[in-house]
């Protein structure tokens, strides 16, 4: 619960990720440069950004003020904003272009800080402690670090919310902290924090059609097999115009919009490389039938103690 001593509003951005589904992941899934192949997968909000746009969310509704929520990906990303819209998001940008492929977190976090400057200003960041697709926990901080803001990181609960500070519960291995920390700031959120919304019936009619310039073109390409790629340019062009109008389009950010060093992003700013993918598969070739007994599940325990698979 967020206390306060004084009345205003917040600014608040979103940084999310529409990540594929990590539990249908195989070697077979990975590219032959060792990136995955993720048109091949099913895509989904990744679970802990669903979390910071919770925190987020409430910091508006109690406190007032606007939720951007921002996402770099491929045309389909459109998706993930939709979703944010539906749960309350007060406003979307996509980051997308061919330049932005095969980024790693070096290069993510340089795309996100070009576009955060863009935003300023702003007084709270969140951002999902890590994305289930790379588990590298590294984008919140080092955006943080290169938009020069603090941070803090494993943020379970917002405590205090003052004009010039924000004060956070940290989870940590042997309990938590809590930190204060100067305005503006960044904040990774656990999975533990703030539950995810549904989306609301009324918002989800009204963005249903939301969509992106980039989107109706690929849209229209896939739907028209035969289509020239600038009559599909012209034809998502003028759908875009009509979105426009209705305040339904998604507005796609490009490189150049955010004034991003071309060997800075995608492949030419991403020094890590992905050697090898192994998978492990755990098979069983005997099995037991334990009776629904107390003695028979103390007996269970006891073996499995004496195997060391206990402790």
């Amino acid at each position: 619960m967020i206390t306060e001593a004084r009345r205003m509003s917040y600014e608040c951005i979103v940084l999310a990720k529409q990540v594929v589904d990590a539990r249908n992941i195989t070697g077979e899934a990975m590219t032959p440069e060792g990136t995955v192949n993720r048109s091949a997968l099913p895509s989904i909000f990744n679970p802990e950004d669903l979390n910071a746009l919770e925190m987020a969310l409430r910091v508006r509704n109690e406190r007032g003020g606007k939720v951007t929520v921002v996402t770099m990906g491929p045309p389909q990303a459109t998706q993930l904003l939709r979703e944010a819209l539906y749960m309350g998001a007060d406003r979307v940008i996509l980051l997308s272009d061919a330049a932005f492929a095969v980024s790693d977190t070096l290069a993510t976090s340089y795309a996100l800080a070009r576009a955060l400057d863009k935003l300023r200003p702003f007084h709270l960041v969140f951002c999902g402690r890590q994305a289930m697709d790379g588990d590298t926990a590294q984008v919140g901080p080092q955006v943080a670090e290169k938009i020069s803001v603090p941070q803090a990181t494993y943020v379970e609960e917002l405590l205090e919310l003052g004009d010039s500070t924000v004060q956070v519960r940290k989870d940590t291995e042997d309990g938590y902290e809590v930190l204060r920390l100067p305005l503006p700031a960044l904040l990774t959120v656990t999975a533990t924090a703030a539950t995810a919304r549904p989306y609301s019936a009324k918002r989800l009619m009204k963005y249903k059609r939301a969509s992106s310039q980039l989107e109706l073109f690929y849209s229209m390409l896939a739907a028209n097999p035969s289509m020239s790629r600038d009559d599909a340019g012209e034809r998502a062009a003028e759908e875009a115009r009509k979105l426009e109008a209705k305040g339904l389009l998604i507005p796609t950010w490009t490189p150049a919009e955010i004034d991003a060093a071309p060997d800075r992003i995608g492949r030419r700013g991403s020094p890590t490389q992905v050697m090898k993918v192994d998978w492990v598969v755990l098979k069983c070739d005997i099995t037991r039938n334990i009776e629904p007994a107390e003695d028979a599940v103390r007996k269970l325990v006891r073996d499995l103690i004496d195997k060391h698979i206990l402790s």
